[in-house]
């Protein structure tokens, strides 16, 4: 009984986006727009994502399930996976690190206390730099059968102002890991970015654990030298409606400006709503007409505004729904969950903003 009303729909839904996005769109560079998966890709994935426009794919690299013993290396087995599959399909990594290993402490804890952790910490980045980086091993030993498409853009961590990741939220502290981490980078692959990890735009929770976005990078501005290991800052604005995300960027970029880093690159490498009808157990969650609403109004903001905010990426949250998730996770896809492509309103006004 929905297929008859959603087509028609969806073709309307994608006519107005067509003509509401800004000419800006057609000058942004294809890897401008990502995705974040929560399910492990496919084939079938990464060849729609392709088609549709997508550049860039986010992808978590856990530190202790790379390493989940001191003595046990590196498996890369996963990610080596991942990262041919995108490579075929064309499209870039875009990886994010983090999650301390059980034998350092706790998967929060940022590696910075002591010599070990901070050893530890840089063997495994400089593991992941050598391997998938401008010269990595995996291109070579991949060569003939992986398209060379090595990472230059490194995230260190992922919403560290939030206890869900990182307790406690330090300023102080991440600006250490984040300055340990550009050397490391830098050493291994000279002209390779360091990104810092996506600041959640306005949790609820206080210091210690939580630190609104604006305010921790105020404070992270303090750290000495902290400017010259920061290639670009990120942003995740999940918020009620688009107004709320214009606020939440704006409020971000001025204070990289105010600090005098204005030509730092702005990544929001995580934006999203839900496609399930509005209710108070669930935040960000505004129906499936209201979630592609949302995208293109978003898309329309930040493509128009992209060379002002020095905007590099934005990766929309997420692929596919997942059930068992967050609160809105399992209707933040753009496609409904299982291994069908079901699209939803939603991923045609993605191709539309793509293109």
């Amino acid at each position: 009984m929905k297929k008859p009303t959603c087509a028609p729909a969806a073709a309307i839904l994608a006519a107005i986006v067509a003509l509401a996005l800004p000419a800006a769109a057609a000058a942004a560079p294809r890897a401008f727009f990502g995705i974040v998966p929560q399910t492990p890709l496919t084939e079938a994935d990464t060849s729609r994502m392709s088609a549709g426009g997508i550049g860039t794919v986010r992808v978590p690299v856990v530190w202790g399930s790379v390493q989940p013993t001191p003595a046990a290396g590196y498996n890369w087995t996963g990610l080596d996976e991942t990262v041919a599959l995108t490579a075929r399909a064309g499209l870039r990594v875009l990886p994010f690190l983090y999650g301390a290993p059980r034998w350092l402490g706790r998967p929060t804890t940022l590696p910075v206390d002591s010599g070990r952790q901070r050893r530890a910490w840089a063997g495994f980045l400089g593991a992941a730099v050598e391997r998938y980086g401008a010269r990595g091993t995996f291109w070579a030993q991949r060569a003939g059968d992986v398209p060379r498409t090595p990472i230059r853009a490194w995230q260190i961590w992922n919403e560290e102002n939030f206890f869900y990741f990182t307790r406690p939220a330090s300023p102080g502290r991440y600006g250490r890991l984040l300055k340990a981490s550009a050397r490391v980078v830098r050493q291994t692959d000279p002209g390779a970015r360091t990104i810092a990890g996506g600041l959640f735009g306005n949790p609820r929770q206080r210091p210690p654990l939580a630190m609104k976005a604006t305010t921790f990078l105020e404070r992270l501005y303090r750290v000495g030298g902290i400017r010259s290991a920061l290639d670009g800052i990120a942003l995740h604005p999940y918020v009620a409606d688009v107004a709320g995300l214009r606020e939440e960027v704006e409020a971000v970029r001025r204070v990289a400006v105010r600090n005098r880093d204005a030509g730092v690159g702005l990544y929001l490498t995580e934006i999203g709503w839900g496609s399930q009808r509005p209710n108070a157990q669930a935040s960000f969650e505004v129906g499936l007409r209201g979630q592609a609403r949302q995208l293109t109004d978003a898309y329309r903001y930040l493509l128009g505004n992209r060379r002002r905010l020095n905007l590099k990426q934005v990766h929309w949250f997420s692929w596919k729904d997942l059930r068992g998730d967050c609160n809105f996770c399992d209707s933040a896809g753009l496609f409904r969950e299982g291994r069908r492509f079901r699209p939803k309103p939603a991923w045609h006004a993605f191709v539309r903003a793509a293109r």
